[in-house]
């Protein structure tokens, strides 16, 4: 019998870790000066645009933030299918010198981070990338690490992390499920 899912972060917590993420955004690149955020695409474009929202509102400054679709860029791409959905990836500025922070919603083998690395190579040479994510899961298998990470937590094998934000899925959670559940 599959196990119930746990909470990990409910709404406020999740709101909470935000916060802190968005100040040690600011922290690791020493204020908002040439500072770009960018989301891959789903989740991480929700919650980037999210940590906009927290540093305008308490820096009173407009970051430039900006969303990536990594699907062709993935390592995997022919196990995807014959038609694979492509979202929009939006940079709509050179990112020559920036200072740019990824946002991701689960950090698991670094596959995604590798492959949004390659993709920002196309649309210039930032003066730094950093990398923040909502929950690092563990289990990496490329040398990818997170600069800021919202929560570490362990996950059996045969266990999922699923992240559920309002503007997708209607409410606010982070999860621990079995791999067969429905969340």
């Amino acid at each position: 019998m599959p196990r119930k899912p746990t909470t990990v972060l409910d709404a406020r917590a999740l709101d909470r870790t935000l916060r802190r993420m968005a100040d040690q955004i600011i922290e690791l690149n020493a204020g908002c000066d040439n500072l770009v955020i960018v989301g891959i695409q789903r989740r991480g474009v929700q919650l980037a645009e999210r940590i906009v929202r927290i540093i305008a509102a308490q820096e009173g400054v407009t970051v430039a933030s900006g969303a990536l679709d990594i699907t062709l860029y993935r390592d995997d791409l022919q196990t995807v299918g014959p038609r694979p959905v492509v979202g929009a990836t939006s940079l709509p500025w050179a990112l020559d010198d920036q200072r740019v922070v990824i946002v991701d919603d689960v950090l698991y083998t670094g596959r995604t981070v590798r492959a949004a690395l390659d993709e920002l190579a196309d649309f210039g040479r930032p003066a730094r990338i950093a990398l923040a994510v909502l929950v690092d899961r563990g289990g990496r298998e490329l040398p990818i690490h997170a600069d800021i990470v919202g929560r570490r937590i362990d996950v059996a094998a045969g266990q999922r992390v699923d992240v559920c934000i309002e503007e997708l899925d209607g409410r606010d959670e982070v999860l621990i499920v079995s791999r067969d559940e429905e969340s």
